[in-house]
């Protein structure tokens, strides 16, 4: 296992690039599409899905690239990381969602912090993002035990594909929902909407890492 100090950079570095890809093609979709907001989510899933490919596959080495809250909690259920290694990653994916939304305001030159007013609630919208972290964990402990070299791969086509099959297309990660809040793009949730789906996805990753527990149980 590589030193902590590398790990939380290479943490740290993908989180700040996956938000600044998540807002940043949020700002240029809605920019470009001319009104069309199912153009506009199409290019923001692609660029997102895109992006995951890429730094899981270089940065996965490294960090394990969790990038997600959600994720290190899960890893810490299966005991697969120390429960203050776990905290440190949390701490660092917060901070670097954050870093990441504001450059990418400031490469559109928009105010580099701001409070989003996009309502996002109701029970759909919950269970949605229930399903998105289940699938998603689910997805990665899968990927780890059967197929290892595909995950970057899995974990790009299943956000790619839950942005269009989820109502509130997939946040699935506690750090971007929060740093989704400071922004009022495209990308943006209202910081009142939040905490619910804060709690479906913790939800969400708890259950994932049951059932894998059971269905991929010797397989690794």
């Amino acid at each position: 296992m590589l030193p902590l100090p590398r790990r939380l950079i290479a943490e740290g570095v993908g989180t700040t690039l996956l938000l600044s890809t998540v807002v940043g093609s949020g700002i240029m979709a809605e920019t470009l599409s001319g009104g069309n907001v199912a153009l506009a989510l199409l290019a923001n899933a692609v660029a997102t899905g895109c992006i995951l490919v890429v730094l899981i596959t270089a940065l996965g080495p490294v960090s394990g690239a969790h990038f997600n809250p959600a994720v290190s909690l899960a890893f810490l259920l299966r005991r697969e990381i120390k429960p203050a290694h776990a905290i440190t990653y949390i701490g660092v994916q917060i901070i670097a969602s954050i870093i990441g939304v504001v450059l990418a305001h400031l490469m559109f030159d928009l105010p580099a912090l701001q409070i989003s007013t996009h309502i996002r609630t109701g029970p759909g919208q919950w269970l949605s993002e229930g399903v998105a972290a289940f699938g998603l964990v689910l997805i990665i402990l899968g990927g780890l035990a059967v197929a290892p070299r595909a995950v970057p791969w899995l974990v790009g086509l299943f956000i790619t594909a839950a942005y269009w099959f989820t109502a509130s297309t997939s946040f699935a990660n506690p750090a971007v929902t929060v740093a989704r809040s400071l922004t009022d793009t495209f990308a943006g949730i209202a910081p009142a909407s939040a905490p619910a789906f804060i709690i479906a996805q913790i939800v969400g990753a708890i259950s994932a890492a049951f059932v894998a527990g059971i269905i991929f149980k010797g397989a690794e």
